[in-house]
């Protein structure tokens, strides 16, 4: 029996399924740095503000001088910022900040709410400045839905790696930021996440196969949602199905998926984990279970803003000498190099 369920060509933000929200995914060719963490390239003939153009290969999205996202609210769900390639400036309505990326990934619980800013520092002013970022939404239960809101980081040089090698030695490697495969448990990075809880299954995996690389999925509960995107490469087969670049695989947990791949080394996200079930009602950064819900939740917002922005700029940045660390709440800083 076949494990796929269907293949999809894929949007944007990327389609998921439940408990995830959406991915989305944003891969800048950014320019060398204009000294002031800007690139150094006109800004003419974007809308600035709300440019998602691609124009020239990248985009500055909200940011004005910086691309990003400037302070913008969450509450009711969890973000996984996955930044494989350039840097993310985080800072929040908590007083947390940090700095990171290439390879590193932030897992917030936004729960009861939280304001934060995301910007894209173009710090390298003699090359170029690549961005490769996924940000998957992950759904919390109503029963967590007001829980404090909390970050943590998972440093690249911390987040386990899985090695397969098929009989002609042609290699497969799993970066595991959730979830577990062979004897890796990768811990849960917030006490109130829904991955924090193993019986939800939840698996945040980056999969990377050497051309013509054979490696079969494990099994999983039938309960599970399965999905796999391929977006670095050119074909993948799922058994007797063949999936291109820019497409997702739906799949069952329960039943047999041999990844064979093409000719080119491929790179895919795969996303896993139980269904909350429960309804769901979105507005913008809000997710919660009734309309009444969302707007009680916009109320609050207006009346608190989530603790307020403690930051002199709504894009706020941080000291361009300044490495990759995080500050978090009560004050305690993890420092990278």
């Amino acid at each position: 029996m076949s494990s796929i369920i269907s293949i999809e060509k894929l949007n944007f933000p990327w389609q998921t399924q439940d408990p995830f929200l959406f991915c989305a995914f944003h891969d800048d060719h950014y320019p060398k740095g204009n000294g002031k963490l800007g690139p150094i390239d006109s800004l003419s003939g974007r809308q600035i503000g709300s440019d998602f153009s691609g124009k020239d290969g990248w985009s500055m999205y909200h940011g004005q001088q910086v691309p990003g996202f400037p302070s913008h609210p969450h509450k009711g769900f969890e973000t996984i910022t996955i930044a494989e390639t350039g840097l993310v400036d985080h800072s929040d309505s908590l007083g947390a900040a940090g700095r990171f990326g290439n390879g590193d990934v932030q897992w917030m619980t936004a729960g009861g709410g939280v304001q934060h800013a995301e910007m894209f520092p173009l710090l390298k002013e003699e090359e170029e400045n690549p961005l490769l970022l996924f940000q998957i939404w992950l759904n919390l239960p109503k029963a967590s839905k007001h829980v404090p809101a909390h970050f943590a980081m998972l440093w690249n040089e911390d987040i386990p790696v899985y090695e397969h090698s098929d009989n002609d030695n042609r290699k497969t490697s799993v970066k595991v930021i959730s979830g577990t495969l062979g004897e890796i448990e990768n811990p849960s990075p917030a006490p109130d996440s829904f991955a924090a809880n193993v019986d939800n299954e939840v698996a945040v995996w980056l999969i990377e196969m050497e051309p013509n690389a054979q490696w079969q999925l494990p099994l999983a509960d039938k309960a599970t949602n399965r999905s796999l995107y391929l977006y670095e490469g050119d074909t993948v087969s799922l058994g007797e199905q063949e999936m291109s670049k820019g497409f997702m695989a739906k799949l069952m947990g329960n039943e047999v998926t041999t990844l064979t791949n093409g000719e080119e080394r491929s790179k895919f996200l795969f996303l896993q984990g139980k269904p909350i079930g429960e309804p769901v009602a979105q507005y913008g950064p809000f997710v919660m279970n009734t309309n009444a819900e969302i707007q009680e939740a916009m109320r609050q917002f207006q009346r608190t803003q989530f603790g307020g922005w403690p930051w002199p700029s709504s894009s706020h940045t941080h000291d361009p000498e300044r490495g990759r660390f995080a500050k978090h709440a009560d004050g305690r800083e993890e420092v990278r190099s």
